[in-house]
């Protein structure tokens, strides 16, 4: 099984705050089940630095904190990540950072920078769910994604 998977979970430091998710329980059953992971960082893709401002889905544009709109480099960033997926052969899945601009699934914060979490999906997970790909959160990955398998 082939699966997106957000890279800060994987551990890359590429969080706005020049962070990572690493979610070792995530990386060590996605192993254990022979699944070849693809790592994606829409933002990154975009342009966007790291570290950066925070940002959010405001009115269904991505804004950052200042209030400037830098939905141009999360959209351009979603397009190149799946364009790059369906080049490599396509995915079967994906596992992506909850809440994210980019990968959120269900819920995203809502514009107004107040923690504020609002339903929603980010602009890289909105787009492969379009294209008919299953996303999901890492604490869904054992009973649902793995659980598929077997």
């Amino acid at each position: 099984m082939r699966v997106a998977v957000s890279a800060c979970l994987l551990g890359e430091r590429c969080k706005y705050n020049g962070g990572s998710n690493l979610d070792v329980a995530l990386v060590e059953g996605l192993r254990a089940q022979g699944c070849t992971v693809i790592p994606v960082c829409p933002e990154v893709a975009g342009g966007l630095p790291v570290p950066r401002p925070r940002c959010e889905i405001l009115d269904d544009r991505v804004v950052d904190e200042f209030g400037a709109s830098v939905d141009a480099a999360f959209r351009s960033g979603a397009a190149a990540e799946l364009a790059r997926i369906e080049t490599a052969g396509g995915i079967d899945a994906a596992v992506l950072q909850p809440r994210s601009p980019s990968c959120g699934v269900g819920l995203v914060y809502d514009g107004t920078f107040t923690g504020k979490l609002v339903p929603g999906d980010g602009v890289f997970a909105a787009l492969i769910k379009e294209r008919g790909v299953s996303v999901y959160a890492p604490d869904e990955v054992d009973a649902r994604l793995l659980g598929e398998r077997r």
